[in-house]
């Protein structure tokens, strides 16, 4: 699926993630939401949000992010806090 068809996923962070090489769901659920925040927030610290971070797993989960359980949206910051491991 198509990364702009997908639930949460507005035309801005669409093209924020196409630029980022993220086309389909398939891309994103293979770097993870926190990988694609991390990269999007890089290329845009102002502009990207917590919100978006939500959004991205709520569109790998199919859900609305509004749906996303509580203990989800904390360990998903706690993951954005936390520095990047190089494997």
């Amino acid at each position: 699926m198509r990364i702009e068809e997908l639930k949460n996923i507005g035309p801005r962070s669409a093209t924020w993630l196409r630029a980022a090489g993220i086309h389909t769901r398939a891309d994103l659920e293979a770097i993870g939401p926190v990988f694609a925040y991390k990269v999007l927030k890089f290329q845009r610290p102002r502009e990207v949000t917590r919100m978006l971070l939500y959004a991205l797993q709520g569109a790998i989960d199919d859900v609305h992010m509004g749906e996303l359980p509580p203990e989800t949206k904390a360990r998903l910051v706690r993951e954005a806090q936390a520095p990047l491991e190089v494997r």
